[in-house]
């Protein structure tokens, strides 16, 4: 028979501490095994958030939510654009601009040119955001976790331009009926509603009013486009990745205020020249009226607007991205694709 040898505990080395050696190799071990769970939490998120990029949404989504955004803040657009295009003794700040349109039209005259607006994000925004969100989903590579900047700026560059012309008659329609009630009598068009507008601009100045101006507003929108859309993605996946916020309301509001902050910024020269060839009815080239503008107001008129076009564009720019991200989780329960 072979003898079986028994370990005997040293001479120096109680019961109670071999105890608590066992025991603290016992939760180390547990330690240990708990790394990975945790780490397959954080990649099981991300995974999630990269299956909810691939998920193919409707191509109105964008154009629904950028209606009911505008519904909300249609009065700062109104505001920025009579300072935009204000002269002689208007207001020069927006808190005086905003208190001269109720006191003379009520608070009703703060969605002047409403319908225009809604047209407007109803081909516009469909557009861009329809066109950027399915070449996102063609040209992003398999299995990467995020498109690349570069590429999510050309993309949106190009969608958004391609929204601009499709938009641009609604938007000159938009412009005029939020000039209006800030013209003399005589000169005041007195559209009805967008499609009114739209329909005699047709008939009285033909054709070419529906382009009017679209190039600074096509420019315009490509650089809106990339300015919001990119950096709103770039925001998002960064908070995602190196923040435990996850894919919540949060994540979506701070990333789509950051986005506001950048579009504000960049889009404001050509919003100042956009605002300027749409108001009016005549033909003038965009060189004769850069020089004119800088004449008289030097360089500052780059930026004419600015704090409220942010104030416009931020919650704008918030109110869109919440509605979206609302219309996708919607569909995606609807749709069984929610886990």
């Amino acid at each position: 028979m072979q003898s079986v040898t028994i370990p005997q505990t040293g001479s120096n080395e109680s019961p109670v501490a071999a105890t608590s050696a066992a025991a603290a190799a016992s939760a180390s071990a547990v330690a240990t095994s708990a790394k990975p769970k945790i780490l397959d939490k954080k990649k099981q998120q991300q995974l999630q958030a990269l299956a909810y990029e691939r998920i193919s949404y409707p191509f109105w989504f964008g154009g629904s939510a950028s209606s009911l955004a505008a519904c909300v803040t249609h009065p700062l657009d109104l505001v920025k654009v009579r300072l935009q295009l204000r002269s002689g003794d208007a207001p020069k700040n927006m808190s005086g601009t905003f208190m001269q349109i109720v006191r003379t039209q009520g608070p009703l005259g703060l969605y002047n040119g409403l319908t225009a607006s809604l047209l407007r994000q109803m081909t516009y925004s469909t557009v861009r955001f329809g066109v950027y969100e399915e070449l996102k989903t063609r040209f992003t590579p398999e299995g990467s976790a995020k498109p690349s900047l570069p590429l999510l700026i050309g993309l949106s560059t190009f969608s958004g331009f391609l929204g601009g012309i499709s938009g641009n008659a609604a938007d000159v329609t938009n412009v005029r009926m939020q000039q209006d009630a800030a013209l003399s009598p005589a000169q005041r068009r007195g559209y009805k509603h967008g499609l009114d507008g739209m329909f005699r601009m047709l008939r009285e100045e033909g054709v070419r009013s529906w382009f009017r101006g679209v190039w600074p507003n096509s420019t315009r929108a490509a650089l809106m486009n990339a300015s919001q859309l990119a950096s709103y993605d770039t925001f998002k996946a960064t908070l995602m990745t190196y923040t435990p916020l996850g894919d919540t309301t949060t994540t979506h509001f701070a990333s789509s205020l950051l986005a506001g902050f950048v579009a504000t910024t960049i889009c404001s020269p050509v919003d100042v020249i956009k605002s300027r060839v749409m108001s009016t009815s005549h033909k003038q080239g965009i060189a004769h009226l850069l020089q004119e503008i800088y004449a008289k107001e030097g360089v500052t008129w780059m930026f004419k607007g600015w704090v409220p076009a942010f104030l416009r564009l931020g919650p704008q720019t918030i109110c869109t991205f919440m509605f979206l991200e609302a219309h996708r989780k919607v569909y995606r329960k609807f749709k069984g694709l929610e886990n």
